[in-house]
């Protein structure tokens, strides 16, 4: 029996029972309609010599009229001519001389034998009720069973991994739709030739990697990365998180990696991928981050499963991570994951092509370049640029627009590095307070030597922010001098510095910049040995806990005494930059107070409009750096963390 057959039992029988109902209470057209009439009523027709027939049936008694015309000889009075045949009910008082009246009027006279009800239908009605019941509790214990597996129960589908598997007609992910991955596609191309081939490998003794570890930043790929694999090699592809492994009973974890890679096998060659491994892989014995006897068991079943007793070479494991730092070392030796594979954030170029792949069902008008976009957002990685692209697109819809131009980009750009537009109402004096606060931000970064170059100022409050001074680097860093750091704090400094000697007071504005600042000026002396009197030395102060994502309050690395020298350091460098931002503050108030008159006027300056306000107030400003491409004039930059907020 299957499910469908029990439902189509149901119907069927549904049928029967509402036909059987209809047909016994439809009277054929060719009779006369049976009217219910009083017993009285009966008893005086009967007088009356107008019944031709009756019929006894248990407590119940119908019959026939005679004709109209052989009621000559009773009054129109007693007959009623609208009907012929008629049904009563006898008195529960037995009529003693009704029999005697029927045999003197000489009517014909009926007796049907009353009917009992069988001793099997009247189980069947009775037992209905709980067939139907049990039917649909067998079905739903098959159901579970079923997704179960052998063994069945309710406890039995724990042990079960859960893996989704993807065949290659439902992969339809190739390398193609990855774009700004080059270097990771070339190192798992590999792979995917050896699932594909084999023995052009083994012919000469070299094995398959047993697994591959995608290691980057959240956002650049790792997944896509890993489908696409699968839709290029054509084997199945099991996918799994490895927060699935972790349930409330223990043992549950080892039982569902035996069943994953059980199921690999036996489809084999097939891929496996992990997504989020530090979930299970995180290091033994630390006694953080939740390790218990189950997440560890759960980590040995799939050590031993990666490079164990048995070996399954056409079973090639792949996994994603963004912190690979904490995972186990037993995980990362050759035999298990050989392989690393870095997946960062792209340049430019790649950005490019990512925003090919993202706008290809996206209607573009003939203003948008995709080069000149790709330049303007610096350090977005794939899933940032997919989310550009969407917002675009949905400000043109809100517009009815029939394509999307390239200031429906900007402003999604702006939405997504800033945040959304509040309609917050503030006084005069809090605007004044704000553009003051970006206008000190934008003159320190115009006068700073080697400051990143403006790209926007806004007094518009967006996301969390009253105001927004927007800076693109000039170039992709991936190295950065004391000399810039210590002008972004400056920078992030110079909001506070205006305030002070415009209103004579501090606000709170300046929280975020100088929560910024702090955390610049704590790197700089603890982890990269920019401090003189520290020298060439390495703190793990400053540092996220690897298990728990905060920083650490203290650390015992290191004496008090040196825990206080650290602090003057820090108070150091942060007094220096705040005294460069006071000093070229004081020497450009001019400058400082036509920004913020320019800022409560427009709301919204660009770099160009910056340097015109600058130069109107008699200060000579060199242009950013610029890069002529196919017509467009562009700022150059990798990274977007030069946003200062107020």
């Amino acid at each position: 029996m299957t499910r469908s057959f029990f439902w189509q039992m149901l119907i069927v029988l549904a049928a029967v029972l509402f036909f059987n109902y209809v047909l016994t209470n439809i009277t054929p057209k060719t009779q006369e309609p049976v009217v219910e009439v009083s017993y009285s009523r009966f008893k005086t027709e009967l007088a009356a010599d107008n019944v031709s027939s009756v019929t006894f049936d248990g407590n119940n008694l119908a019959g026939d009229l005679r004709e109209r015309a052989a009621m000559d000889n009773v009054s129109e009075s007693v007959v009623d001519k609208s009907f012929l045949r008629f049904r009563t009910t006898m008195p529960p008082v037995p009529d003693t001389r009704l029999l005697d009246d029927l045999q003197q009027r000489k009517v014909n006279v009926s007796v049907h034998p009353e009917k009992k009800p069988s001793v099997w239908a009247t189980a069947l009605i009775y037992m209905l009720p709980w067939i139907l019941i049990a039917a649909v509790w067998w079905f739903v214990i098959k159901g579970m069973r079923t997704r179960q597996g052998p063994g069945g129960g309710v406890m039995g589908g724990f042990a079960k991994s859960g893996a989704k598997m993807y065949t290659k007609e439902r992969s339809r992910v190739t390398f193609a739709d990855v774009a700004g991955l080059d270097e990771a596609k070339q190192e798992l191309m590999e792979v995917v030739e050896f699932l594909q081939n084999p023995k052009r490998f083994m012919r000469l003794g070299a094995k398959a990697p047993r697994g591959v570890l995608l290691v980057g930043p959240p956002g650049t790929g790792k997944t896509l990365m890993a489908r696409a694999v699968a839709g290029e090699a054509g084997v199945p592809f099991f996918t799994i998180s490895a927060s699935q492994f972790i349930e409330m009973f223990v043992g549950v974890g080892a039982s569902r990696v035996r069943d994953l890679f059980g199921n690999a096998k036996k489809n084999a060659p097939s891929i496996i991928f992990i997504d989020e491994l530090d979930a299970v892989g995180r290091a033994r014995g630390t006694g953080l981050g939740g390790g218990n006897d189950e997440r560890e068991q759960t980590l040995n079943q799939l050590l031993s499963e990666m490079d164990g007793f048995e070996a399954h070479d056409e079973v090639i494991v792949m996994s994603a991570t963004n912190r690979p730092d904490v995972l186990d070392p037993a995980l990362l030796r050759p035999g298990r994951f050989d392989r690393q594979v870095v997946v960062e954030r792209p340049d430019w170029r790649a950005r490019e092509e990512i925003l090919k792949v993202h706008t290809r069902t996206v209607p573009l008008a003939d203003d948008v370049d995709l080069r000149v976009m790709a330049r303007s957002t610096p350090g977005m990685c794939g899933a940032d640029l997919e989310n550009l692209v969407n917002e675009a697109a949905l400000i043109a819809a809100r517009e009815d627009a029939q394509a999307v131009t390239m200031d429906h980009f900007e402003r999604a750009k702006d939405r997504v590095l800033m945040g959304a537009e509040r309609k917050l109402v503030m006084s005069q004096q809090e605007k004044r307070i704000t553009a003051y606060h970006e206008a000190g931000h934008t003159l320190l970064a115009r006068l700073c030597p080697g400051a990143d170059p403006i790209h926007k100022v806004s007094i518009i409050p967006r996301g969390q922010a009253l105001g927004v001074t927007q800076q693109l680097p000039v170039d992709d860093r991936y190295h950065y001098s004391r000399s810039y750091l210590m002008t972004r704090i400056a920078v992030s400094l110079g909001g506070r510095a205006a305030e002070k000697i415009v209103f004579d007071e501090f606000s709170t504005g300046a929280q975020n910049d100088l929560k910024q600042a702090t955390e610049l000026a704590e790197k700089m002396v603890c982890q990269w040995g920019m401090s003189e009197r520290i020298g060439p030395l390495s703190f793990n102060r400053g540092e996220e806990h690897p298990f728990l994502g905060r920083k650490l309050a203290s650390d015992n690395s290191f004496s008090e005494h040196m825990a206080w020298i650290i602090d003057q350091e820090i108070e150091k460098i942060i007094k220096a930059g705040d005294q460069q931002a006071n000093d070229i503050i004081a020497n450009h108030l001019p400058a400082l107070r036509k920004l913020a008159e320019a800022l409560l006027e427009e709301e919204v300056l660009d770099h160009k409009r910056v340097n015109e306000v600058l130069r109107d107030a008699g200060v000579e400003v060199k242009d950013e750096p610029m890069e002529k491409t196919d017509g467009a004039t562009l700022l150059q930059g990798e990274l977007a963390t030069g946003a200062v907020e107020n």
